[in-house]
């Protein structure tokens, strides 16, 4: 591993607090279902060895990547030669009055639901998105016109540079468009709270059920993917713009330009990265081309 040593790290997660695998596909960790081997892939069982790792790794100069359900990301086909520092076991949550409280290993669609049992209203929007508390709050995840600063009241983060846990107020986040001071500053989302409204629990699931149709219909759910590949493009509906090229089907390998919805790549069954990547770079050029759109990705390349 680039910077470190096995039986370094292994000596270090020993114990009860982590679980780890060594030479893990990054086929079987992400959403896209491609990628090569990952020297190491940990899983951190609370906050705290979430935050003793990332320390362990950085004062050692470690490749390393912090994930939550690999929703977002693409890996590469050549392997990833240090640590997926992966959150799915961190998944407590919590209720006071109307703040939830989840850590960021929770997914964001297991919150949805907790909060319509309580009854409370503010999380349907993200019922059926497929990644963690931690990668929405990076992202500012949305869908169907709300998203996640419509909701949240702050963030408790790792903080690299002062080696210590901060909590970053809904303003200090600076939340914008698929967009957060962490995708920019290197902190960790270790949880969030979200202030919801108490509602009716009746409607709060007859909506959840509504918007989840709306993605079924709309959206390529059938196949591997990792969403939508491009940011709104602005003025434009980026998948009209796909569309119009007549990009829908277009194949490189076994990467797709979905049918049902041009601003979905899939994988058909045999793509690699770098079948995505190509694909992905076809309908830029071809975008740019035929209509002076830069578009700009959503999804992150490892």
């Amino acid at each position: 591993m680039t910077g470190l040593k096995t039986e370094e790290l292994l000596s270090f997660i020993g114990g009860g607090c982590y679980e780890y695998t060594l030479d893990a596909p990054a086929s079987e960790l992400t959403s896209f279902r491609t990628g090569g081997k990952v020297a190491a892939v940990v899983y951190p069982k609370n906050k705290r060895a979430l935050c003793a790792l990332l320390r362990f790794l950085s004062e050692r100069d470690a490749r390393h990547i912090t994930l939550g359900c690999g929703t977002n990301v693409l890996a590469p086909d050549d392997g990833y030669d240090g640590v997926f520092v992966m959150t799915q076991k961190m998944t407590r949550i919590s209720l006071d009055g109307s703040v939830m409280t989840a850590e960021c290993g929770r997914g964001v669609t297991s919150c949805a639901s907790a909060a319509q049992k309580a009854g409370l209203s503010g999380l349907e929007f993200a019922y059926g998105i497929p990644g963690s508390v931690g990668g929405a709050v990076f992202m500012n995840a949305g869908a169907y016109g709300s998203e996640i600063r419509d909701i949240i009241k702050d963030a408790e983060c790792w903080d690299p540079e002062q080696g210590e846990t901060v909590t970053l107020t809904k303003d200090e986040l600076s939340l914008g468009y698929r967009d957060s001071i962490l995708r920019h500053n290197g902190m960790t989302v270790l949880s969030a709270r979200f202030a919801l409204t108490p509602g009716d629990g009746g409607e709060i699931s007859a909506k959840m059920a509504e918007l989840m149709s709306k993605r079924r219909d709309k959206q390529p759910l059938e196949y591997p993917s990792a969403g939508s590949v491009f940011k709104r493009a602005p003025g434009h509906f980026t998948g009209k713009l796909i569309e119009d090229c007549g990009l829908k089907g277009t194949r490189i390998g076994g990467a797709v330009v979905s049918e049902k919805h041009a601003g979905f790549i899939v994988n058909a069954g045999s793509a690699t990265s770098n079948d995505v990547k190509a694909l992905v770079s076809l309908v830029e050029e071809r975008v740019f081309a035929e209509f002076g759109v830069r578009l700009e990705r959503e999804l992150i390349y490892l």
